[in-house]
């Protein structure tokens, strides 16, 4: 059995409504990055760091301070294009991009559900594409052995459970909606079956100075 450990990256803009105003991190998600390299340094046997090449999980990664670990990039852990898909979702259905928590808790289950059904249009990555490019990343990343930190986004997690799971895709948006930043996961791969090992855990800001630290946007 391999062991891998799956990092979201850390708060990024809040508030942002196109992808390149959202992609890198607010100084409270570098904050919660060098926590929780603190808390990933008392831990050890993490002996690599891989992350997707978006800027938030790049800073995240970098954030972590596991230098004596090799960092190296993976574009299949990259997120989904929400933004993208979000200008579909108004266009066709005429269904604005959400202002606040609320709002936004009920438009994922939306944005999934058209890009689930194949109605984002030729342009855009497919879900199938998506998922199959997620669980690669996550394939290759076993292969190479225990003792892998990736840093990655809510929609790589988000798939990867519902893939360990054998969740549906209301389940799915769920569980997008409840990972927060820095959150750690753990998948352990037993031959070609992939399992769900801890979900959302945050070990590092789990202490009471630091629980207004504890985010989901």
């Amino acid at each position: 059995m391999t062991e891998l450990t799956l990092i979201r990256h850390g708060q990024a803009i809040s508030g942002a409504t196109t992808e390149a105003d959202y992609d890198r991190l607010s100084n409270l998600g570098h904050q919660q990055a060098r926590w929780l390299g603190e808390h990933l340094q008392t831990l050890g046997g993490f002996d690599r760091v891989v992350s997707g090449t978006m800027r938030r999980q790049r800073e995240t990664a970098v954030g972590l301070n596991l230098d004596a670990r090799p960092h190296r990039e993976d574009p299949r852990l990259n997120e989904l294009d929400y933004f993208t898909l979000s200008q579909v979702l108004e266009a066709r259905d005429g269904i604005p991009f959400p202002t606040g928590p609320m709002s936004f808790a009920a438009h994922v289950p939306q944005v999934l559900q058209l890009w689930r059904e194949g109605h984002a249009g030729p342009d855009h990555e497919t879900y199938d594409h998506f998922r199959d490019r997620v669980f690669g990343a996550l394939t290759d990343a076993a292969r190479d052995g225990p003792g892998a930190v990736l840093v990655t986004s809510t929609g790589v997690i988000a798939t990867l459970c519902a893939l360990a799971l054998g969740l549906e895709a209301e389940m799915k948006a769920r569980m997008f909606l409840r990972i927060m930043n820095t959150s750690v996961h753990r998948f352990v791969f037993d031959g070609d079956v992939l399992h769900l090992a801890q979900f959302g855990a945050t070990p590092h800001l789990d202490v009471p100075e630091r629980r207004a630290a504890r985010t989901y946007y």
